[in-house]
C-alpha cells in the first residue's frame, strides 16, 4: 500500500498529492511517468511525476478532475493509501546524461501549456540545482487554470506568463512570447515544450522558423503505459514508436502530430460515453 503523505488542491478541479512510494522516488527521473491504481478494482491510470523526494521516499502527482476514476485518485485522503503505484516508466529526459559542466553552460527555455507545467517542473528544478540558466513560458486558458506558479518562479531565471482571456499574466498563447524571446536575440541550447498536442504542434512551427533544437512530450497518448495496448503508438522521423516505452519525450521535428492528434481523438468519444479519462495529458 502506498500512503497518501499530503493533499491539497491546485484549483477546484486540480489535486497534488505526495505519496510515500521510496522505490520509485529513488529510481525517479525528470520526464518519466508512474501507473496509480487506487484500489484493488481501479483503473490503471498513467500519471507524470511532478517531483520527487529521495530523502523522504515520497513522489509527487498531480491530477485533474475529469472523469470516474480521476475523482476517485482525487477523492482519497492524507493519511489513506493507494493500492498501486509502479514506476518510475518510460525514458527519463536526455539531458540528466549531461556532464555537471555542460549543464552549467547550458540554456534552456521550457514552454508549458496547462497541465503540461506539472512535468515541465521537475525538469527545470533538475537544471536549476545543475547551474543551467532556465526561461520557463506558462500558458492556459485562464488564471484558474494556471498551477505551480511559485515553484516555477524559485527554480527558473525568467518566468513568464499568458492566458487566452488575458485574466492573468500577458493575453495571448505560448507562442508569442516564444516568438518575442527570440526575435528579441535570446539564444537557447535547446526548447522543451509539454502540454496540449495542437499547442506542441504551434510551438514545433514557431520553433522551426527559428531552427532552434525542440523536444516535445507526447504524454497525452499514454493510456496502457507499458507498451501492451498501442494507444501511443505514434510515427517519429518515418519509424514506428510507442510514446510509453520509447518515449516520451521525442525530437519535435520528427513527430507526425497530424497522425498523433487522430490518434488522441480515437477514444475521445467512448470515454465520454464511459464517464472516464485514461490520458495522461488529462490528468498529470
Amino acid at each position: 500500500m502506498y500512503k497518501i503523505l499530503r493533499k491539497k488542491f491546485l484549483t477546484p478541479a486540480i489535486c497534488l498529492m505526495d505519496v510515500l512510494a521510496p522505490r520509485v522516488a529513488q529510481s525517479a527521473q525528470p520526464g518519466q511517468f508512474l501507473i496509480v491504481r487506487a484500489g484493488e478494482k481501479n483503473e490503471r491510470i498513467p500519471l507524470t511525476i511532478c517531483d520527487y523526494n529521495r530523502e523522504e521516499g515520497s513522489v509527487t502527482i498531480v491530477t485533474q478532475l475529469v472523469g470516474a476514476s480521476t475523482r476517485i485518485i482525487c477523492s482519497y485522503e492524507a493519511g489513506e493509501s493507494f493500492a498501486d503505484v509502479v514506476g518510475p516508466l518510460g525514458q527519463p529526459s536526455e539531458f540528466i546524461h549531461l556532464s555537471p559542466e555542460e549543464l552549467s553552460h547550458s540554456r534552456y527555455l521550457f514552454i508549458a501549456g496547462g497541465l503540461g507545467t506539472a512535468p515541465v517542473y521537475p525538469q527545470v528544478k533538475y537544471l536549476h540545482q545543475a547551474g543551467a540558466k532556465v526561461d520557463v513560458i506558462i500558458g492556459a486558458r485562464n488564471k484558474d487554470l494556471v498551477i505551480l506558479e511559485e515553484e516555477m518562479r524559485a527554480v527558473s531565471d525568467h518566468l513568464y506568463i499568458c492566458t487566452d482571456d488575458g485574466s492573468y499574466g500577458e493575453k495571448g498563447l505560448v507562442t508569442d512570447i516564444m516568438g518575442r524571446l527570440l526575435d528579441s536575440g535570446e539564444k537557447y541550447d535547446q526548447a522543451v515544450a509539454i502540454g496540449p498536442m495542437i499547442m506542441m504542434k504551434f510551438v514545433t512551427l514557431k520553433g522551426r522558423q527559428y531552427g532552434i533544437p525542440l523536444i516535445v512530450s507526447l504524454n497525452t497518448l499514454m493510456v496502457d503505459g507499458t507498451g501492451m495496448c498501442g494507444a501511443c503508438r505514434v510515427t517519429i522521423a518515418g519509424k514506428t514508436r510507442f510514446a510509453c516505452v520509447d518515449g516520451p519525450e521525442f525530437n519535435a521535428y520528427d513527430v507526425d502530430f497530424e497522425e498523433a492528434m487522430r490518434r488522441q481523438g480515437m477514444y475521445r468519444d467512448i470515454e465520454k460515453e464511459k464517464d472516464h479519462q485514461c490520458h495522461i495529458g488529462l490528468h498529470q
